[in-house]
């Protein structure tokens, strides 16, 4: 299953910079997962310091 980035997103950037697919954008006050490019290889749930990132 692919993740996705949930309300409690901080938009600090971590995630963005260790996705390998380029798959999660800035949005207006969240950061977003593309669903067809996440490859749910789960790295950025591993450093997401407030645990936003969830399995859909």
């Amino acid at each position: 299953m692919a993740y996705v980035i949930t309300d409690d997103c901080v938009a600090c950037g971590t995630c963005l910079d260790v996705c390998p697919a380029e798959a999660i954008e800035e949005g207006e006050e969240k950061y977003t997962i593309d669903q067809e490019k996440c490859t749910e290889c789960g790295s950025c749930v591993e450093v997401c310091p407030t645990e936003a990132i969830i399995e859909q």
